[in-house]
């Protein structure tokens, strides 16, 4: 029997929470995933396995290219599936199973590798390729139909954001639990974790509101329309800019604290789990300034706080990581802003274009492109660069170091003011509608 469809109002009052839970979950294991995939997992491999940061670089940037290109198709299989529930029911069953057990397997396959440290780079490499594609290819799936499904059920401003903040909110949960397990707890403890929190996720996401569908969208619908909507290709370029901004030093974070900060390896999980846990907390105060400002100008305010706080980062040296701390929390309570907001903004330009219910999965896939183009270029650039630059994980020249605090701290924030100027030109100037 195909469950019937509760409205976004599901979500509000006292009893919200229970609808909030159900679907919200899945963010935390996928969340648990992104982590460890774009920041500890290159990590791992330089310092493990000793593979350069040039070979690192460029493996990531083609393996999230091909994955970001997987994504708009995957956008358009999700819209036919939920304007047919009762044809598609049984495979999307299936999938909602296989996908989650490929995820669970590509990560362990990442982490512990069928080979040892000193196979040949050949052998490595490869083993490394495949796994990642598995991994990417499963996450992007679930990803783009947990998303579609949350950005179908509609809304207020502030319910949509509401909606995101509970898929969010886990999210965040889930990159805490993975910034501080490995440290205590070990690798296996984390794929292990992975795997049940994968299986609650699914269990719970089969019994959370099913949100409207639109019949009518066809099989012949183009996974290329949304990009010829004008404000979608604003939005995104908004997007992406910005998601560029927050990539870069994601992919840095470890390189920063333990080379130019020199700070004890017990206090990774404090900084990383500060960040997280700030965001989370400010999740709430976010969505309150959306209803006195809108959210168009709430993201500018989040994205003024970000480098205002992020700028001082480059005077940071060598044993002020008290003084990183503090800048750690204060810039994960301007990535509350990053998580809620831009979701918010494009589940409403999508029912403004009148294609909610039909083409939330085709907005959803694009939308899931540039954020791994985001995380490709950031890997495929700033990895290669700083080996250009002479830098090297353990090395303490000051002009390498010098280097790993300019593209760590400096770019991302150049990128974040570029971001901001596109929001100003293409909404805030213009007088856009606040849902974009």
């Amino acid at each position: 029997m195909t469950p019937t469809p509760v409205p976004v109002t599901a979500f509000d009052g006292p009893r919200g929470w229970v609808a909030g839970v159900r679907y919200g979950f899945m963010g935390f294991p996928l969340a648990f995933v992104a982590l460890p995939l774009y920041v500890l997992w290159p990590h791992h491999m330089a310092a493990t396995f000793g593979m350069s940061l040039a070979t690192l670089g460029t493996l990531l940037l083609v393996v999230r290219l091909l994955d970001a290109l997987v994504d708009p198709a995957i956008g358009r299989w999700v819209d036919r599936s939920a304007a047919d529930q009762n044809e598609n029911k049984k495979g999307i069953q299936r999938l909602s199973v296989l996908m989650p057990l490929l995820l669970f397997l590509g990560f362990w396959a990442l982490f512990f590798p069928g080979v040892q440290a000193d196979t040949p780079h050949a052998g490595l490499l490869v083993w490394a390729g495949v796994a990642l594609v598995v991994t990417y290819i499963a996450f992007s799936w679930l990803s783009v139909a947990h998303q579609s499904w949350g950005a179908r059920l509609g809304g207020s401003d502030t319910q949509r954001g509401r909606v995101v903040a509970w898929r969010e909110g886990f999210g965040l949960a889930g990159v805490v639990v993975a910034s501080v397990l490995p440290n205590l707890a070990g690798l296996p403890a984390l794929v292990a974790a992975l795997g049940m929190a994968l299986a609650l996720g699914v269990w719970l996401w089969s019994r959370a509101v099913v949100p409207l569908a639109d019949p009518l969208v066809g099989p012949t619908a183009s996974a290329w329309a949304p990009l010829g909507l004008r404000t979608f290709r604003r939005l995104l370029a908004v997007y992406v800019v910005n998601g560029l901004a927050s990539a870069v030093p994601a992919t840095l974070v470890l390189f920063f604290i333990q080379d130019r900060l020199q700070a004890p390896a017990a206090l990774q999980p404090a900084f990383l789990g500060g960040y997280f846990v700030c965001a989370a907390a400010s999740i709430g105060l976010w969505l309150k300034v959306v209803g006195r400002w809108g959210l168009v100008r709430t993201w500018a305010l989040g994205m003024g706080l970000s480098v205002a706080v992020f700028g001082w980062v480059a005077l940071l040296g060598e044993g002020d990581w008290p003084w990183f701390l503090l800048v750690c929390a204060l810039s994960g309570a301007a990535l509350g802003a990053d998580l809620v907001l831009p979701p918010a903004l494009l589940a409403g330009l999508i029912g403004d274009a009148g294609e909610r219910g039909r083409s939330e999965g085709a907005f959803m896939g694009w939308w899931g492109f540039a954020t791994k183009l985001n995380l490709a270029l950031a890997a495929g650039l700033a990895l290669p660069l700083l080996g250009w630059l002479g830098y090297a994980p353990g090395q303490q020249d000051p002009q390498a170091l010098w280097a790993l605090t300019v593209v760590y701290a400096v770019v991302p924030c150049v990128l974040k003011l570029a971001a901001a100027a596109l929001l100003y030109l293409f909404f805030l100037k213009r007088g856009s509608h606040e849902t974009a």
